[in-house]
């Protein structure tokens, strides 16, 4: 049914409104709750190939345990950066974080704004210049020198009402906040 038949719609795009309206009062009512930690567990296999297990995390003022299974993610270089190629590269995985963020806040924003989406679909493009990961070049930075996001929306809203879904999704996200901001990253050693 749609918003302006006087119903409460449940779900749209798949997104449990009334849960979203609720969390967003919660988190107004106690702003503690607001606080989350989230953590992933790297280990080395061999050469450049390694894996990620993620399972738990601190929020909503306590530690989740709805994750029965842990997400294992692989991440490799290709042969030609003298890796097996058994996964994604790490740069590649910050492509699908800023896409998937910014796809997840869309769909949500989308909810709450009574739109129906149809198609949603993001092309993520990164370009990085090696000389400064080989060491190569002490002007050339290691990371990514521009990333580009391009979507392709339809729905049940006009033009305009779309693309102001994508601005206000890159105005909450926080990967989009991070890579362009920058975090603190603290890194400590412990040697057997």
């Amino acid at each position: 049914m749609s918003a302006g038949s006087g119903s409460t719609v449940v779900a749209r795009n798949g997104v449990d409104t009334p849960t979203l309206f609720a969390t967003i009062d919660a988190v107004r009512g106690n702003p503690k709750l607001a606080e989350f930690q989230f953590r992933a567990v790297n280990r080395w296999v061999a050469g450049t190939h390694n894996r990620t297990t993620i399972q738990g995390f601190y929020g909503a003022g306590q530690e989740d345990v709805s994750r029965t299974e842990p997400f294992t993610y692989d991440a490799d270089h290709p042969a030609v950066l003298v890796g097996g190629g058994n996964g994604p590269t790490p740069v590649e995985f910050l492509l699908h974080a800023i896409a998937a963020c910014l796809t997840s806040g869309l769909a949500n924003i989308a909810a709450a704004r009574g739109i129906n989406l149809t198609s949603v679909e993001s092309t993520v493009e990164g370009d990085i210049d090696l000389n400064g990961i080989l060491g190569l070049s002490d002007e050339t930075r290691n990371g990514y020198q521009q990333i580009r996001v391009h979507f392709t929306l339809e729905g049940d809203a006009p033009p305009e009402k779309l693309r102001a879904l994508v601005e206000q999704s890159r105005a909450r996200s926080a990967v989009y906040d991070v890579l362009t901001n920058g975090v603190p990253v603290s890194i400590d050693v412990t040697t057997a």
